[in-house]
């Protein structure tokens, strides 16, 4: 190992290295927070000041990281956060952790990326270590990131270190933190894969370390494709047992009684988060690139984005049963955040589920324990869709469930009080099978 290698990772081995997270959002907070515990000097980077303003005066921002954690660390000088890019040559090992979208077409969207890269390659020192931990398509840490870092003049493996390790949060998880997932780790040289697994051993319970940045971009999608595929599945699932009047929850819960060879996976009103709608289009872009197909992949995708139109489906039916037309219909989302227990409404069905209303010419609102205000989204923006004001989550009340003609469940919070809806709201069309005992008011979608 050279001189360079040596100093980095007597560092960060004795925690004496300036850790960089570029990226305060739900993966770049807990791995900040992380690094901080563990005894580590972090600087966070972000271009949104009021998180960095947050941050300074030791308040969260994310209900998942309350202040009495972030607080100490601020008060104790571990944990600071800038939006002065200029200040990326002060951390020794730099986190990228930007956001990977997918382009209108349904292909990569890497320019977070590689604003980033361009960024810390205007001031890349000598002796830095620069890990991506954003999900992306097998080939980015080396095909993309790298060579805006060698415009700088320096050189990976001699005077700099590049690797990727991919993000493995789970928000609203109690039970599966940063702090106790193994982490993957592959890096350009051995070197910088070295480097990248004594920075990461200080605060993950195991390291995995693979033999290139490739194999740990695509360990990264098989992840998450793994989860789209089984949610496709079952989703298909649901919409062939309801036309044989079977009830798909209770087949899930037979089936996982076998104790080998069956993971129970639950159907939904379609797929939402930063990841499991997204990372499949990656690979498939990739695939396309390398001359394969990924059939199986798009077709998970084609499934589980259908599935707000059954719903509305199976919506527009049990009202018609009751004498009710759609149009004009006031109908109550129950969650807009993309899973239970979250405040995270990325990419969630529901937004799609208020636009397919509104061209039914319904009256669509929604109540959400963590969303008090629906946000502009990627592709929702509460001024294209002619809002007078800004959507507001409405409380629920005997007397405001019973002016919807129709409640339909998106998001099955623990936190929502089921009782009263299932005891006073007209009909309930339920996709998350919250009801499961049989009742007039209530049918499944």
């Amino acid at each position: 190992m050279s001189e360079l290698d040596l100093r980095l990772g007597d560092a960060l081995r004795d925690r004496d290295a300036v850790i960089g997270v570029i990226g305060l959002g739900y993966v770049g907070l807990p791995l900040a927070l992380a690094f901080a515990e563990s005894g580590f000097r972090v600087l966070g980077f972000d271009l949104d000041d009021k998180k960095t303003e947050h941050l300074n005066r030791g308040e969260t921002y994310l209900d998942a990281f309350p202040t009495k954690r972030i607080r100490p660390l601020v008060d104790n000088a571990r944990l600071s956060a800038t939006t002065d890019m200029e200040r990326l040559s002060e951390p020794d090992a730099l986190l990228i952790c930007v956001p990977t979208p997918l382009a209108a077409d349904a292909t990569p969207d890497l320019e977070y990326v590689k604003e980033t890269a361009r960024r810390i390659s205007d001031v890349l020192r000598v002796g830095q270590l620069v890990v991506l931990e954003s999900t992306t398509y097998p080939g980015t840490t080396e095909e993309v990131v790298l060579p805006i870092l060698e415009a700088s003049g320096l050189r990976s493996g001699e005077d700099f270190f590049l690797a990727y390790s991919p993000e493995r949060e789970n928000p609203g998880s109690t039970e599966y933190r940063l702090e106790s997932i193994p982490k993957v780790v592959g890096g350009v040289g051995r070197q910088a894969l070295s480097l990248a697994l004594t920075l990461y051993e200080s605060v993950v319970p195991a390291t995995v370390p693979v033999s290139s940045p490739r194999v740990a971009e695509a360990s990264k999608l098989t992840e998450n494709i793994y989860r789209a595929v089984n949610i496709a599945l079952v989703n298909e699932l649901k919409m062939i047992f309801d036309r044989m009047g079977i009830d798909v929850w209770e087949v899930i819960e037979a089936a996982s009684t076998k104790p080998f060879g069956f993971k129970a996976f639950y159907p939904g009103p379609g797929w939402g988060g930063h990841c499991i709608p997204i990372d499949p289009f990656y690979l498939s872009w990739k695939a396309r690139e390398a001359g394969a197909e990924a059939r199986f992949i798009e077709l998970a995708g084609e499934i589980n984005t259908m599935m707000p139109r059954f719903v509305l489906a199976k919506l527009e039916a049990a009202l018609e049963v009751r004498g009710i037309d759609l149009k004009g219909a006031r109908v109550l989302l129950i969650g807009l955040a993309y899973k239970k227990n979250v405040a995270d409404p990325r990419e969630s069905p529901a937004f799609e589920f208020i636009e397919l209303l509104r061209q039914k010419e319904a009256l669509p609102a929604y109540h959400d324990p963590y969303i008090p205000v629906a946000p502009s989204m990627r592709r929702w923006h509460p001024s294209a869709a002619h809002e007078p004001a800004p959507l507001e989550s409405v409380a629920l009340s005997k007397e405001s469930l019973a002016a919807f003609e129709a409640v339909v469940v998106i998001t099955d919070h623990d936190s929502i009080d089921w009782d009263l809806i299932r005891e006073h709201a007209r009909l309930i069309v339920d996709s998350r099978g919250r009801f499961r005992e049989p009742a007039e008011n209530v049918v499944r979608a």
